[in-house]
């Protein structure tokens, strides 16, 4: 496609994303990128209603920014997804389950009335139930209400295209025996943080000093005599301590409606504690494949150490009154506030632009508990920090998962409003692909097998 006819296509696709919808029958014009190019296949597109000539409507996570629209009147077709979010979009919207059909994860599966497209799901590394989508088959309609008509529909050629959603990259997608080593005609690609300057740490670092922060601290506040610095502390049983009617520490961790959970599940295990949270977050999660966690939830508030609430929540003045509510029983409140935007990168993040050199200075860095900081408004009984902790890829993940596979086409799905924003990224498109080509081994070696 000619850079011409491209920015044609974003051009229609922008001014279908801000249309009124009148002039449609009220319904508003779906985008390109939100139909698979030549096949019959809607993704994340419910707020378009019944799309021409889609037979099938994939969901990759029950985020309301991918499911807009979706509700107990959706009756445009089946809706394709994981098993996990099939539980939550009947649970949270009421839809009804006989156009809900869950497919299992990795492995491939065709998908009637598509002219014989194959899909594998892989798991997105988002939030629970969270997926990638794998399509494998031939272009047999062209599908949408785009303008731009496919060349190869009614070809023999056979073309993969993976749909990546939310995600967060790791080595498990690019090592996927469904993605290595095959070639990828189109990869749409969740580009939130695809700037030099979001170079946040490796989730599972986070997670692991989330957990080693609340252990510290609940056995360094509560009445564990023998301790003075905290670090002998941190070997000390939870649930002894806990024990005590007071002078306990309460850890407050604060999710979306769907996600954040594994700060959650880490924490609690590592203090051996009971979790809270309010009915309708209790129904949610129980929804989810995660029994360990499920097994720790209690409606008793007081008997658990580990409180779940929204994640605005998480704020002096919001948390103060937590801290008073409660103050029979814990005499410390910690708040956790998981969240990608709260990252502060460090002097020069976003200066360095030769890729051999992000590779190299980003996986020199780890993350500590020493490295979670108390926010504004902490106090003695109040304790808040930021944690830069998000379900989205970094930058550095983004550039590695680009080197790491084959493609032929990125199709940025986020902060593509303005073609200033569409260059940038495109740039970044290019740079990942004339650096690939170069490299003798493109597969970016990893530190661990979750992360690089």
């Amino acid at each position: 496609m000619s850079t011409n006819k491209e920015n044609a296509i974003w051009k229609e696709a922008i001014e279908a994303e801000t249309s009124t919808f009148k002039e449609n029958k009220g319904r508003r014009k779906a985008p390109f990128f939100k139909v698979l190019q030549g096949m019959p296949i809607a993704v994340d597109a419910f707020r378009y209603g019944k799309i021409p000539r889609v037979t099938a409507y994939f969901l990759t996570h029950a985020h309301s920014d991918h499911y807009t629209n979706l509700s107990s009147k959706w009756s445009n077709g089946p809706i394709y997804c994981s098993q996990e979010t099939a539980n939550l979009i009947i649970h949270m919207l009421n839809v009804d389950p006989k156009w809900v059909k869950p497919l299992p994860n990795d492995v491939p599966t065709t998908i009637p009335d598509t002219g014989g497209v194959q899909v594998t799901v892989i798991e997105a590394n988002h939030c629970p139930g969270s997926s990638l989508f794998l399509f494998e088959g031939l272009q047999t309609t062209n599908a949408g209400d785009s303008s731009f008509i496919s060349p190869f529909v009614g070809s023999s050629r056979a073309f993969r295209y993976l749909h990546c959603g939310d995600f967060r990259a790791s080595p498990r997608h690019i090592l996927h025996p469904c993605v290595k080593g095959k070639n990828l005609h189109h990869v749409y690609l969740d580009t939130t943080y695809l700037d030099p300057k979001y170079t946040f740490p490796p989730q599972p670092q986070v997670i692991s000093a989330c957990a080693e922060l609340a252990q510290r601290l609940s056995t360094l506040y509560p009445q564990s005599k023998g301790s003075d610095d905290g670090a002998q502390a941190s070997t000390v049983s939870y649930t002894a301590v806990a024990s005590k009617s007071r002078g306990k520490v309460l850890i407050v961790i604060g999710t979306y409606s769907v996600g954040k959970e594994r700060v959650v599940s880490a924490v609690a295990k590592r203090l051996g504690a009971k979790v809270y949270c309010d009915g309708r977050k209790a129904g949610i999660l129980r929804c989810q494949s995660d029994p360990e966690l499920i097994a720790m939830l209690t409606d008793n508030p007081r008997e658990a150490c580990v409180h779940v609430v929204p994640l605005s929540w998480i704020s002096a003045e919001r948390l103060k009154g937590y801290v008073d509510a409660w103050k029979d029983t814990f005499t410390t409140v910690v708040g956790l506030r998981p969240t990608g935007w709260t990252f502060s990168p460090p002097g020069g993040a976003g200066l360095v632009t030769d890729i051999s050199s992000i590779l190299a200075k980003t996986q020199s860095r780890q993350f500590t508990w020493q490295d979670l900081k108390q926010m504004k408004g902490s106090d003695v009984n109040l304790k808040l920090y930021a944690v830069p902790y998000s379900e989205h890829s970094s930058f550095f993940e983004l550039t590695c998962f680009a080197l790491s596979i084959e493609w032929e086409k990125m199709i940025a799905t986020v902060n593509i409003g303005s073609e200033a924003s569409r260059a940038k990224m495109n740039q970044w498109f290019e740079r990942w692909k004339k650096e690939r080509a170069k490299r003798k081994e493109p597969l970016v070696q990893y530190r661990d097998i979750d992360y690089w």
